[in-house]
């Protein structure tokens, strides 16, 4: 990998394909087959998902990273990549990143991992993100590791043209407390994020973060692009969701876990917000 700072090679890296579905890789002109992989020579292995990766345990893959991780390389998996590592036992006891679709599943799964909320995580030996767009801070913070913060600032500044600091798209589905936001506002989310079982009021919520409850209107509207009442419901319903999509819960239990106190009040809401009925929902998602 070009060092932009000083334009010498830093890191090299390779791709390692697993077979598809249909028996092949999914471009044998890219990359080279995960059988071929030396995984005792590398220092990081990073596995790779995405929306439509199928998450079942693979032999191959689990034997690599474990052996992989017995001589020292560290461990990382983006988006839903995790799972696969999770699966191998090598993420007992490690924070992780992963994305909210499937936080539930996770946590039904993989008890001794700690899933967090965070867009990326760097865990000692291990390092995750939530999806493709944190994954270059990721790879910053391990970057930062191993060179001098010169080069790492060089490379950051080549990167900044896409960051856009003036304004933040918050979204329910992908939350991360971004440290720049207000910590009256980071209090706010953080609470609410807590709290989706037993909801609290908006005025209790302003009155923890130490403001007004207009004032916290206000910072809402302008980094989260909601209101507080809304994102707080659209939170709660994301979670049931996830709970409809991962468990078998009966739907007054995904009701009374996301902070509905009737059935009937969750199942509108929930059609309001996604078209769907709950019930419904799960039968598509379970096809």
């Amino acid at each position: 990998m070009d060092g932009r700072g000083d334009g010498n090679a830093h890191f090299n890296f390779s791709l390692s394909l697993k077979p598809s579905g249909l028996g092949r890789l999914v471009d044998d002109r890219v990359g080279f087959r995960l059988a071929d992989l030396q995984e005792r020579q590398q220092q990081l292995i990073l596995v790779c998902g995405g929306f439509r990766v199928q998450l079942q345990a693979d032999p191959l893959l689990r034997t690599k990273l474990r052996q992989a991780d017995a001589a020292g390389a560290m461990l990382g998996g983006l988006w839903n990549g995790a799972y696969l590592i999770a699966e191998a036992g090598l993420l007992d006891g490690y924070e992780c990143a992963f994305h909210p679709d499937g936080w539930v599943m996770m946590a039904e799964l993989f008890t001794k991992v700690k899933v967090t909320g965070h867009s990326h995580v760097v865990d000692r030996r291990r390092i995750s993100c939530a999806g493709a767009n944190s994954s270059l801070s990721m790879m910053l913070k391990v970057v930062r590791r191993g060179t001098r913060q010169e080069l790492v600032s060089a490379v950051e500044e080549v990167l900044s043209c896409d960051k856009m600091r003036e304004t933040f798209d918050v979204s329910v589905v992908s939350i991360d407390i971004d440290p720049t936001l207000p910590q009256s506002l980071k209090t706010a989310l953080e609470l609410m994020n807590s709290n989706i079982e037993d909801p609290i009021g908006v005025d209790e919520v302003a009155q923890y973060a130490g403001i007004s409850r207009r004032h916290l209107k206000r910072l809402f509207c302008q980094h989260v692009k909601a209101t507080p009442p809304r994102y707080y419901l659209e939170l709660r319903l994301t979670h049931a969701r996830q709970l409809l999509q991962y468990t078998n819960k009966p739907l007054l239990e995904v009701a009374i876990a996301s902070g509905f106190v009737t059935s009937s009040h969750f199942q509108r809401r929930f059609r309001e917000m996604f078209d769907i009925a709950p019930g419904q929902f799960r039968k598509r998602t379970n096809r």
